[in-house]
C-alpha cells in the first residue's frame, strides 16, 4: 500500500494533524514524543529530528508496513490503531512476536541486522509516524540528548522482550497478557481497565503459544469468576487484583 505522507515541520506541530482524541493522547505519550516536538520542554536538541518525522497512513487491516528481509530504513510509532509483528518460519508457519499500541515504536529489532526480521502488519485502520533511522543516527552523533533517548527506547524494548515467560500455565499467560496491555494503555494515558482488543483470539493464542480454544476457555472462566467482562473485542478488567493474584500464586 502506498500512503500519502504528511511532512511534520517545525512551524506546524504534530498535534495539528491529529484527527481524534485517541491520536492526541497517543502523540502526547508517544515514545518519539521528543522527536516530533510534542514534549513542550523547549529543548532544541530534537529540532532536526522533528523535521524528519512523517505522518503516514491510514493502513488497512492486513496491510504490511514492512516485510521480513526488507532493508531497515525507518522506525515507526503507532499513532492510532495497532500493529502486530509476525515471523514466518522455513515451513511457512507464522509466529506472532508482539503487538504495538498507540504511542509505541515498531522496528527497533531491525537495527542490528540491518533488515526487518519479521513482518509488520496492521490489525485495523492504523496511522503511523515514520522516522528515518540513518538520519536520526547522524543527529544523535552530535546531540547527546537524542542519543540517550534512542538508548532508552532500545532498553525498554529489550526489557519488554525479556519479561516474557512461556513457563507459566494457560491461566497465568492470559492474565499476564491482559495485565501487560492494561499497564501499557495506562502508560499512554488511556484507560487501564477498559480497552479494545484489535487482534483476533487466534493471534493472541499464537503469541501466547496456546491453542485458540484454550484462550477462549480461559477468558470464559475469567468472565464467570467476575474478573473480566468481554463483549466482542471490548475488554473490561473488573478485578485486576485477582488477575495479579494468579501470577503470585504461580510464583509461590
Amino acid at each position: 500500500m502506498t500512503a500519502k505522507p504528511q511532512i511534520c515541520v517545525l512551524d506546524v506541530p504534530c498535534k495539528a494533524s491529529v484527527t481524534s482524541r485517541a491520536e492526541e493522547v497517543a502523540c502526547a505519550r508517544c515514545a518519539l514524543v521528543h522527536a516530533c516536538g510534542m514534549s513542550g520542554n523547549g529543548s532544541m536538541a530534537f529540532a532536526d529530528v522533528h523535521m524528519l518525522v512523517e505522518d503516514i497512513g491510514p493502513f488497512r487491516s492486513n496491510d504490511h508496513v514492512f516485510k521480513s528481509g526488507e532493508s531497515f530504513r525507518n522506525l515507526f510509532a503507532v499513532k492510532s490503531g495497532m500493529i502486530k509483528t509476525v515471523q514466518i518460519d522455513a515451513e511457512g508457519r507464522a509466529q506472532v512476536l508482539g503487538f504495538y499500541l498507540p504511542g509505541e515504536v515498531v522496528g527497533l529489532e531491525a537495527v542490528d541486522p540491518g533488515v526487518y526480521p519479521c513482518d509488520g502488519v496492521a490489525l485495523e485502520s492504523t496511522r503511523l509516524c515514520k522516522l528515518p533511522f540513518d538520519a536520526v543516527s547522524h543527529v544523535a552523533q552530535r546531540e547527546p540528548e537524542v542519543q540517550h533517548h534512542l538508548f532508552r527506547m532500545f532498553s525498554r524494548a529489550i526489557a519488554q522482550h525479556e519479561g516474557r515467560s512461556w513457563d507459566l500455565g494457560a491461566d497465568q499467560r492470559v492474565a499476564a497478557f491482559l495485565l501487560d496491555l492494561s499497564a501499557r494503555y495506562a502508560l499512554r494515558g488511556l484507560s487501564p481497565e477498559r480497552f479494545h482488543l484489535a487482534m483476533p483470539r487466534s493471534d493472541i493464542a499464537n503469541f501466547l503459544h496456546l491453542a485458540p480454544e484454550t484462550v477462549s476457555r480461559v477468558l470464559a472462566r475469567f468472565r464467570e469468576q467476575g474478573m473480566v467482562d468481554i463483549i466482542g473485542r471490548e475488554v473490561h478488567l473488573q478485578q485486576p487484583a485477582a488477575l495479579r493474584a494468579l501470577l503470585k500464586d504461580d510464583d509461590a
